[in-house]
């Protein structure tokens, strides 16, 4: 096993004694990593071989001081290589933990909810969310969303039916978004 400690800088005082775990895949949509804490729950994923990256996306207060990589996290992967494979309900399975505000939790909570298939616009999220006013709101729990895939934020579109942003490139999300409509058509 590896470990790589993070600077002071980029992790909570109150973490310094936390170890996750990190893995990456190879995906149709290329690296895929993923961090996860000592209950197998998602710190952080995304298109990145780079698990530093990925690291300080997580919250100050969930932040691991040490990533260590080649635990089993059987789990997790699984699920990623059955999204690829066409079960794009598999990551809803795996439990994620992320800290914020209470709206952004809310919203991040209601982004699990959107179906494969089925993209909703910033102002539906904003309602799923519970503030159908706080369209701003519901972009910023899209662009801080620390675990993509696991909480799918690709799976949110302008009003206008545009991709609008995506932490890792339109492609990516437009290809996500490819994926889960043809296999829903199927």
């Amino acid at each position: 096993m590896t470990a790589t400690e993070l600077d002071d800088t980029a992790t909570g005082s109150d973490t310094r004694a936390r170890t996750a775990d990190w893995v990456t895949l190879s995906t149709p949509d290329g690296p895929f990593t993923v961090i996860a804490d000592d209950a197998g729950r998602v710190l952080a994923s995304g298109w990145t071989d780079d698990p530093g990256y990925l690291a300080v996306l997580v919250s100050p207060s969930l932040r691991p001081a040490t990533l260590r990589a080649g635990r089993d996290l059987s789990a997790i992967t699984d699920a990623v290589t059955a999204y690829y494979d066409g079960d794009h309900e598999a990551p809803d399975a795996v439990e994620v933990v992320q800290r914020s505000g209470p709206f952004l939790e809310r919203a991040w909570e209601a982004l699990r909810t959107v179906r494969p298939g089925e993209p909703v616009t910033y102002t539906a999220l904003a309602a799923l969310a519970g503030g159908p006013l706080a369209v701003r709101a519901a972009a910023s729990s899209c662009a801080r969303n620390a675990a993509a895939l696991f909480v799918p934020c690709h799976r949110v579109l302008r009003s206008d039916g545009t991709l609008g942003g995506f932490r890792y490139g339109l492609e990516i999300k437009q290809s996500l978004l490819n994926r889960e409509a043809l296999d829903r058509e199927a």
